[in-house]
């Protein structure tokens, strides 16, 4: 879903003065956001994302905005937030926080190779990696009570197969024991959408606004479910065995990990249906929406469920 707040050019060249960013040469919607509104920015000193946030509230992005300057000063291809004159990477404008960052180069993907995989896998190691030094912490908002949550809202009005299934999974979820698994900074949803390539060569991490601190396997998971996939929900193996191998280049799995994977592939599956799901039935107003289809990832948690029943036998 995309909700977008209106930002007129004469606003915005008043906002900029608080910047040391020269003047405005134009301004262009985003079409492809899910959740906040955004902007390209060029000006007299170069080209920039504007980001006005439509959920999050101004206490709680100090913590997004601090992650990519400080994975950014770690070598991590990112946004770095532009800061005011004054050192703020926060404002407000036409009522919403917002914030502006460097741009990256590069487009998102359609169709990920064997070689972009090997990519993701790489970069997300190095972003768990420098996200060690990373001395604020922000629990997962949408981590276990959320899908719990969210389930209890939305299984009323799915049909009763699909509803059933959540039922089952859910209830399978809460019977397993996940162990004690390596935590840390993940950005929580590196989908395709945001990542940039130029070619096969990465041009950067985008969209940290989910990010949080949880299993790092959690965010494997979620990487897997996007980039290894097929339309139908089935997973690619060679593009797992590809992205696993690159991110195991920088950090190694550990064993209570690699027992845990096919649970968190299920865990992770399950937190993204929920949330199409939602979006689907409680639309946010706005002036563009896109809704994704939540059968997609219902699709993958159902190959998942196969695939584990199969490894089991």
């Amino acid at each position: 879903m995309s909700v977008f707040t209106t930002v007129t050019e004469a606003q915005l060249s008043t906002w900029l003065a608080n910047y040391p960013l020269g003047e405005l040469l134009e301004l262009k919607g985003i079409a492809s956001g899910i959740t906040n509104t955004n902007y390209f920015v060029t000006t007299t000193t170069g080209r920039y994302v504007l980001t006005l946030f439509e959920k999050n509230t101004a206490e709680e992005l100090p913590y997004f905005l601090d992650l990519m300057d400080h994975l950014a000063a770690h070598d991590i291809p990112c946004p770095a937030p532009v800061h005011t004159h004054d050192g703020q990477t926060l404002g407000m404008l036409n009522g919403k926080p917002a914030a502006l960052a460097t741009c990256l180069r590069g487009k998102s993907l359609e169709q990920a190779s064997v070689t972009h995989c090997r990519e993701i896998g790489r970069i997300l190691a190095r972003m768990h990696e420098a996200g060690e030094s990373f001395e604020q912490h922000m629990e997962n908002p949408r981590g276990k009570a959320w899908r719990i949550g969210t389930a209890v809202e939305v299984m009323p009005l799915m049909e009763t197969r699909a509803a059933n299934l959540l039922s089952r999974e859910l209830k399978y979820q809460s019977e397993q024991a996940l162990g004690d698994l390596p935590q840390g900074v993940i950005h929580a949803d590196l989908f395709r959408d945001n990542v940039l390539f130029d070619g096969d060569e990465l041009g950067g991490l985008i969209d940290f606004y989910y990010a949080c601190n949880d299993a790092l396997l959690y965010d494997v998971a979620i990487a897997v479910n996007d980039w290894c996939v097929e339309p139908d929900g089935s997973v690619d193996a060679a593009r797992v065995q590809a992205l696993l191998e690159g991110y195991e280049e920088f950090r190694e799995l550990t064993d209570e990990e690699k027992s845990a994977w096919p649970l968190m592939l299920r865990i992770a599956a399950v937190r993204f249906w929920l949330s199409r799901l939602y979006d689907m039935y409680f639309p946010q107003e706005g002036e563009l929406i896109h809704a994704k289809d939540p059968q997609h990832f219902q699709s993958i948690l159902q190959h998942h469920i196969a695939q584990q029943a199969e490894e089991v036998d």
